[in-house]
């Protein structure tokens, strides 16, 4: 019986989680491995861990080496981590590269490291066959103190799930940036332009929030919402952790830039690619230490969820009581890009 082709995105969860654990490597100093939640592999060097990470950007071109070391970054921060080291694979298409592109994602990428106190130390870059668009693939390492390492995995019965920011920035920045004129048509030229500042203003780093929250309290779980959104990021966090978590989503934050944009598009915000906002499981007297650090630094943050008792699920009160999260097999962006343009 011939079988359906996957479509674009991440694989479907239950695929992946069947796939690591079929060919899952060992080695007595791996202690954090490829598991459905967790950000990045964790290695045991002796007095500390080395924490490492890889991730491609496939759906934004411009400002893309910006992108490729935040996203990255922010896995590693996610584990309570510092970046420290990073490589770049750049593929780039054949007769649409010139000296000039190439000089600036080189560019973009050593200002991203340097804003972080990242050492850009090696990589690969060549014109590949058959790309339409610039693809890059960061390979990022850092390192944490084997007492102070989080995991996806984390959450415990009783915690408050804390939410910083507000949902789907980097989704509202690569619209704003690969669909500006569609965009400017519908909701005015002010708001794209606005938008796409996002990038950077409020951020798709989290790196500054993961650092502020294991300051301030003691988070038990600290995950970042990618492709598929805050949704997927909660399904990803229960899953990990095996808990059951509940949301109230009138405590989730959306930019009106983002609803502007995901009404004109009809796409639903939860499920929109979500770099720049971090989730933080915490007990309830350390949730309120790390939201008020948070917002004394100028990030704002709120408790939008608890982890309680039950399977793995994540349901959502509604004005017609709990329902389930929807799950998003693929990213609101294909619906906007499809799948010639992924």
């Amino acid at each position: 019986m011939a079988q359906s082709t996957l479509g674009i995105g991440k694989l479907p969860m239950d695929l992946l989680r069947v796939l690591l654990e079929r060919y899952r490597g060992q080695d007595e100093r791996l202690v954090v491995g490829p598991t459905v939640g967790e950000d990045a592999a964790v290695l045991d060097m002796g007095d500390r861990y080395l924490v490492v990470k890889s991730d491609p950007i496939t759906f934004a071109t411009d400002e893309i080496g910006w992108y490729v070391v935040h996203v990255n970054a922010n896995d590693i921060a996610s584990m309570g981590a510092v970046p420290r080291w990073m490589l770049l694979t750049l593929l780039l298409p054949e007769g649409q590269t010139d000296e000039r592109l190439v000089e600036d994602i080189f560019a973009q990428t050593s200002q991203a490291c340097q804003s972080l106190g990242v050492a850009l130390c090696g990589g690969h870059t060549e014109i590949t066959h058959s790309l339409d668009r610039p693809i890059a693939v960061g390979l990022m390492l850092g390192e944490v103190e084997k007492e102070d390492l989080v995991c996806t995995a984390g959450v415990r019965v009783g915690d408050d799930i804390i939410q910083t920011k507000g949902i789907a920035i980097e989704g509202t920045a690569v619209l704003a940036r690969e669909m500006a004129g569609p965009l400017a048509a519908s909701v005015g030229p002010e708001l794209v332009q606005r938008s796409r500042r996002f990038l950077k203003e409020p951020g798709i780093s989290v790196v500054p929030d993961a650092m502020i929250a294991c300051r301030a309290g003691r988070p038990h779980a600290m995950h970042d919402p990618t492709e598929g959104g805050l949704a997927t990021g909660l399904w990803e966090l229960a899953h990990a952790s095996g808990k059951r978590l509940l949301v109230d989503l009138e405590a989730v934050h959306v930019y009106p830039e983002t609803a502007a944009f995901c009404r004109v598009l009809e796409l639903d915000p939860v499920g929109l690619i979500a770099s720049g906002s971090l989730l933080i499981a915490a007990a309830p007297e350390h949730s309120a230490l790390i939201v008020s650090a948070l917002e004394q630094e100028g990030i704002g943050a709120a408790v939008i969820g608890k982890a309680v008792d039950g399977s793995p699920s994540v349901q959502m009160r509604t004005s017609h009581g709990l329902e389930p999260m929807p799950i998003f097999e693929q990213d609101e962006l294909t619906r906007v890009f499809g799948d010639g343009n992924s």
